[in-house]
């Protein structure tokens, strides 16, 4: 199973997981990229996987999708050209190419969002990013927070697909709220020399997620010091970084 990165509008990657001449895309947010890597690579398109409803995930269904074609996407928002709507605790089964993806309820970018894993890899749209996290539009900073949390009890090798190419910000973000975290500064500096050569921050995984996104750590000492929240719950934490990275 190889996973490929397919760039979209200015900052979004629609994912296309590929095995043998068959191929399943991930958030298709424009359908052209999509049908020029098809065409180019001579593959068939066997099943889409959305996210949640925004139109930078969802924009491309009405191109790509056929009768023969399942479109898997969230049972808790409204989707045209959803065809299999999926929760938590659902799963989604392929045959060709042979996949079993275990869907997790993840709201708070979205109040229905969803997540797919398996295989050792997660889909997590906009909620998990590398180094940051989604905006919460529709659900609550305690319903994020709580995504992010049942998303860090996966195995820690799990391989993180998110959807957008902010790594970078968020890395700058992740400095001015934990000054003090060497591990993350390297990483930085790994990242910082890949999209100087044009190449994706993506994917990352959850064990570097742990050391580096202060939106997971908010049990952190050093996190709690800057914001002077020595004594908040986990949740005050998440919300007061959330409501200075949506100024920052």
């Amino acid at each position: 199973m190889e996973i490929i990165p397919i760039p979209a509008f200015t900052d979004n990657y629609v994912w296309l997981i590929r095995s043998g001449n068959r191929a399943v895309v991930v958030d298709p947010g424009d359908a052209a990229p999509v049908k020029r890597y098809l065409a180019r690579h001579d593959l068939t398109l066997a099943a889409i996987l959305i996210t949640h409803h925004h139109a930078d995930h969802t924009g491309g269904i009405g191109e790509l999708a056929r009768p023969e074609i399942p479109v898997f996407g969230p049972a808790g928002e409204t989707i045209a050209g959803v065809t299999h709507p999926v929760a938590g605790g659902d799963s989604v089964q392929l045959d060709a190419p042979r996949l079993l993806f275990e869907v997790i309820d993840v709201p708070g970018h979205t109040r229905g969002h969803i997540a797919f894993h398996g295989h050792s890899v997660l889909f997590c749209g906009d909620t998990l990013f590398n180094a940051g996290c989604g905006r919460v539009f529709e659900g609550t900073p305690e319903q994020l927070h709580h995504s992010l949390q049942a998303l860090m009890t996966l195995p820690p090798e799990t391989r993180v697909f998110c959807t957008h190419e902010y790594t970078l910000a968020n890395l700058a973000f992740a400095a001015a709220a934990e000054p003090d975290n060497p591990a993350r500064d390297r990483y930085a500096e790994a990242m910082q020399a890949l999209r100087d050569a044009a190449e994706p921050t993506l994917p990352t995984d959850l064990a570097t997620q742990r050391e580096i996104n202060p939106f997971v750590r908010c049990d952190s000492a050093s996190v709690r010091a800057t914001l002077d929240l020595a004594d908040a719950t986990d949740e005050q934490v998440f919300t007061a970084l959330r409501d200075w990275k949506n100024r920052f």
